[in-house]
């Protein structure tokens, strides 16, 4: 393991993300790991990262010089993505990611993969609005009216659910015949799944809930990590 401790960790990636969107997320996960060039967002904002992980094929010239050389972790293999990379080689109880949403529809399919690849991990990925995580087997958040709870499977599950405008008692979620997107709560949120597959995307503003929700999670609760 590169980065193991008993802290959040913020994750960034190489996607575009805006300076006040990185400090927010370093002031709630204080512990900084870039993956490859997420670096160079990370020493623009003033942050030296703890540790950088990657193929660093797309780390700067510029930015490897100002790293200190023992922060710089080469993973040559190229059967994985920066952020599997980083992801499997760090321990916290929880993963704040940024850098990983927008830029490229096809990084964004590939980091949603890594997401459900490794179910037992409590990660979160976050762009200006929305925070996205795979919903563990039960988890409870105080939405309020109005708010978009949309629900994307990437395989087959099903589950029951209390405070949405469309519950999903009774229905399988399958990306091939039925999603869940642009759902909508009437009030707090319950959702229930019977398997780790269903990705969840609300308001930022329920960053701090949700994290919450998902440390709560006691390890008897938490989906098993895949063989």
């Amino acid at each position: 393991m590169i980065v193991d401790v008993l802290e959040p960790i913020a994750l960034v990636g190489g996607a575009n993300v805006s300076r006040e969107l990185l400090l927010d997320t370093v002031a709630r996960a204080p512990v900084l790991v870039a993956a490859d060039s997420g670096a160079d967002q990370a020493l623009a904002a003033g942050i030296t990262p703890r540790a950088v992980i990657g193929d660093l094929d797309s780390l700067s010239a510029a930015g490897r010089a100002a790293l200190p050389e023992a922060v710089i972790h080469h993973i040559a293999e190229q059967d994985s993505t920066d952020f599997d990379k980083a992801l499997r080689n760090i321990a916290a109880p929880v993963v704040l990611g940024v850098g990983f949403l927008g830029d490229r529809l096809d990084h964004q399919l590939a980091v949603l993969h890594v997401l459900v690849k490794y179910p037992e991990r409590a990660v979160v990925l976050l762009d200006e609005t929305t925070a996205v995580f795979v919903c563990p087997p039960q988890i409870s958040l105080p939405c309020v009216a109005g708010q978009v709870v949309s629900l994307f499977p990437l395989g087959p599950v099903t589950g029951t659910s209390r405070g949405l405008r469309w519950p999903i008692d009774g229905i399988t979620l399958d990306p091939m015949q039925r999603v869940g997107t642009s759902n909508e709560a009437t009030g707090p949120v319950t959702l229930q799944v019977d398997a780790p597959r269903l990705i969840v995307m609300v308001p930022r503003v329920l960053l701090g809930a949700v994290t919450e929700a998902l440390l709560s999670v006691p390890q008897a609760g938490r989906w098993p990590a895949r063989a």
